[in-house]
């Protein structure tokens, strides 16, 4: 992490610094993901934060998962969530832990704030409590509130045994029904869920609040800072009361961020499980997913993630960011590390008629311009190549510098080629160009000094690949899919994904690895599926288009 700084870091200096509250302490962060879902690029922001603070400080990061709610929570998840981490280049070393880890002292605690008078069991339904704890200006009290501590221990106890349905009580803190802030009116620290746990299986059928959970959890693993989103800044409040009436001698500060909103997508794994439970994407890796393992699958870059959280910086008030500029750190990263290739994605044959046949040759090409030390590559040239489709028109509109009857075009590396005709198949669709090169001009230049305005890409077809290539776009046309008075599912692009086969690519390219990022010439940047792509079967997919490219 670079010397910049926020105002983390500033509370931080102070809480570290000489006479502060974490004086001769080392700071410790921790990032608590719930396993009942993928990380996607939101999270991102906030373990960023977490691991990047820790590391920014020499301190430590805890990875934990918050599995207090077993509802929908899986192993699954878990490593799904762990390999996203360690993809981004975090390390929590031996400082994993589960939620679920502390449920025995949590529940002592609980009891403990019973026999105090801090905490008694209710009957009231969750509607019913609503009512009961009034409005800013008439606050009620639950009829249960005085249960004497004898009775509400002995209904906790048998609530843990199982004798009573989901419901039918609940534990409450006792803190202050006057509160204008309506955390603090007496909220639910434990409920009755008949639900098997991922990994405590039926041995608890109450569960913890989170609210009263993550302190607690916090506190036990000696956290000093518990960096969360903006919307638990009312929950602070009950943070520190959990945390003062545990009796936990260290006590962990809480500090809100704004949590990350982007355009053109949503973030809510609700919403994203349901894109996935109804087929509306291919799982949670579909590459036009916002979730950590799509954008990897797509081609993003660990570098240029954590490049965009770096950007967007750290802020005290929710905004959303453009799309726009998640694409821009990839296509800066990748511009800058990308190997070079040519492949055309819509094949027309061009057909170079005085060049002898059978044979060939080879011209070096920069690997990568940018980098003066990537060196070159070796394309091999014939009397037959593949060109875009959109590379040649039979009547060209004003401007156009590409191939028709006539013009002459550069090929990118090899020879200038003047355009002599074309063939069309009955229906009058064009299915051959032909064209005459120039052999003066070997590597493109030319000796005469005359100008030559159009270049464009190519591919040997006596010696290339063919792949399949997969152009992803915005899954959303709705920059706000999650608006108010919308259904995100009537947002969805129908042309998010456009798939292409029989493209034709240089020959090296069948011999990549999944990690592998190219610039395709004119075309935009692309990876090899990584989860689709083989040897026999190359999946290439477009992961940023150039800038001012086309999109579709």
């Amino acid at each position: 992490m670079d010397e910049s700084k926020n105002f983390i870091h500033t509370f931080v200096e102070e809480d570290m610094a000489s006479g502060g509250r974490c004086e001769g302490m080392q700071v410790h962060t921790r990032f608590p993901p719930e396993p009942n879902g993928y990380l996607h690029i939101g999270h991102c922001k906030a373990l960023c934060i977490d691991f990047g603070t820790a590391q920014k400080y020499g301190g430590l990061c805890n990875l934990r998962m918050d599995d207090t709610n077993p509802a929908k929570e899986d192993t699954e998840f878990v490593d799904a969530i762990k390999e996203d981490i360690h993809w981004l280049g975090f390390d929590w070393g031996d400082r994993f832990f589960y939620g679920s880890d502390y449920f025995e002292r949590t529940y002592e605690l609980a009891e403990d704030l019973i026999k105090r008078g801090l905490a008694y069991v209710c009957e009231l339904s969750a509607e019913e409590f609503s009512k009961y704890r009034g409005d800013t200006q008439h606050p009620a009290v639950s009829p249960y509130r005085d249960r004497p501590w004898e009775e509400s221990l002995d209904l906790f106890r048998r609530m843990r045994a199982g004798e009573f349905p989901e419901g039918k009580y609940t534990l409450r803190a006792k803190i202050d029904l006057e509160s204008g802030n309506f955390n603090m009116r007496d909220p639910v620290l434990y409920r009755i869920r008949y639900i098997e746990h991922h990994r405590q299986g039926t041995k608890w059928c109450i569960f913890p609040m989170y609210d009263f959970a993550h302190p607690i959890q916090d506190a036990l693993e000696g956290i000093t800072h518990s960096l969360c989103s903006l919307e638990y800044e009312a929950h602070r409040p009950l943070y520190n009361w959990v945390v003062e009436q545990c009796g936990f001698e260290k006590k962990p500060r809480q500090i809100e961020f704004a949590r990350l909103n982007i355009n053109y997508t949503v973030m809510s794994k609700r919403k994203l499980r349901r894109l996935v439970e109804e087929g509306r994407v291919s799982g949670w890796d579909d590459p036009r997913m916002p979730t950590l393992c799509g954008l990897r699958r797509r081609g993003y870059t660990p570098d240029s993630i954590k490049d965009f959280a770096e950007r967007i910086g750290v802020a005290k008030v929710d905004s959303t960011v453009d799309y726009a500029l998640l694409e821009a750190c990839l296509r800066d990263d990748l511009n800058a590390h990308a190997e070079r290739a040519m492949a055309v994605l819509r094949p027309l044959k061009l057909t170079v008629t005085n060049y002898p046949e059978g044979q060939s040759e080879s011209f070096d090409i920069e690997r990568n311009p940018t980098d003066e030390n990537a060196g070159l590559r070796s394309v091999t040239f014939s009397r037959n190549l593949w060109i875009e489709e959109d590379d040649f028109m039979i009547e060209p509109v004003k401007k156009y510098n590409r191939f028709f009857v006539g013009n002459e075009v550069r090929l990118k590396g090899a020879y200038i080629v003047r355009c002599t005709g074309y063939n069309t198949d009955a229906d009058g669709k064009v299915t051959e160009v032909l064209c005459e090169y120039d052999p003066l001009t070997r590597g493109g230049d030319t000796p005469d000094g005359r100008k030559v305005r159009g270049t464009v890409h190519w591919v040997d077809a006596d010696n290339c690949g063919e792949a399949e290539v997969r152009l992803y776009d915005m899954l959303f046309t709705d920059p706000d899919p999650d608006g108010a008075d919308k259904d995100f599912m009537d947002c969805l692009n129908p042309e998010s994904l456009v798939t292409l086969t029989g493209c034709k690519v240089e020959k090296f390219l069948c011999d990549v690895k999944p990690t592998d990022r190219f610039q395709f010439l004119r075309m935009g940047y692309f990876a090899p599926d990584n989860k689709d792509s083989s040897p026999e079967h190359l999946v290439f997919n477009r992961a940023v288009a150039l800038k001012d490219s086309f999109k579709k």
